[in-house]
């Protein structure tokens, strides 16, 4: 399927209005294999568009549950898609996020799951996160 008509369907899916600064930046969510800081963002954006409007971006994202927050092993926020049955009442992200050491990318790894976690009676469970650490394997080679 071609990139634009994807961007379009999953804008529609969404219930998004297909701004120039949210087809640019899910073009490139689109197109990188690994999650992305505004940083990432900001150099990857062809037309500059300004902080608050890409930070809002990303709260429309995270909260259709388009995308969701890993933080790597710098304290870095970054940002991957999700996958496509994510709403914004479920997000099936509980997989494992690796960490490169050497490139500083940070990957999705969807298919290991986090295993379940029984919490203590009392607590309730919000968000579950599995950060490894390693060296990727473009960076090995």
């Amino acid at each position: 399927m071609e990139k634009t008509i994807e961007i379009t369907k999953l804008l529609e899916k969404y219930k998004l209005q297909k701004t120039p600064c949210r087809k640019s930046i899910l073009n490139l969510f689109l197109n990188t294999a690994h999650a992305l800081s505004h940083q990432d963002i900001v150099n990857g954006l062809k037309t500059e568009f300004d902080r608050v409007t890409i930070y809002r971006t990303f709260n429309s994202f995270e909260g259709k549950g388009m995308i969701h927050k890993v933080i790597d092993s710098e304290g870095t926020a970054k940002y991957a898609l999700c996958a496509h049955d994510c709403t914004s009442e479920i997000h099936n992200d509980s997989h494992l996020h690796f960490s490169c050491s050497k490139c500083q990318k940070t990957i999705c790894i969807e298919n290991c799951k986090i295993p379940e976690i029984k919490i203590p009676e009392g607590f309730q469970l919000q968000k579950l996160s599995l950060l490894a650490e390693g060296i990727c394997k473009s960076c090995k080679k």
